[in-house]
């Protein structure tokens, strides 16, 4: 018989920086928090998933965005606010898991 141990190791890696600029407002209906109408989403992901929490505080202080959802599990992050302050975070973001946390980065893309 053979015995297979599968193991989930995360790389240290921003997977993810997509922002959306004027979305549909049913967007919001299937988002936990709700902020009105922002004018940009922000979707980040990010691993190790633990990183979330410092990736969200770097957003908001950065841009004085809102948290709709952050997962701990997953490494997601949803932040919204208007454009300039969306785009500000993400980059901001980027910058610091880049720099400081020496993570490897994607681009940010925009829809």
């Amino acid at each position: 018989m053979q015995r297979i141990i599968q193991e989930h190791v995360p790389g240290r890696q921003m997977t993810l920086a997509h922002i959306i600029v004027n979305p549909d407002m049913s967007l919001y209906d299937h988002l936990p928090a709700s902020t009105g109408k922002a004018n940009a989403l922000g979707i980040m992901g990010i691993t190790p998933s633990e990183t979330a929490i410092i990736i969200a505080d770097i957003a908001m202080k950065a841009a004085g965005v809102m948290v709709l959802s952050m997962d701990v599990q997953s490494g997601s992050l949803i932040v919204a606010g208007s454009v300039s302050q969306v785009e500000a975070a993400v980059q901001a973001v980027l910058e610091y898991v880049g720099t400081t946390l020496g993570f490897e980065i994607c681009k940010i893309t925009k829809t």
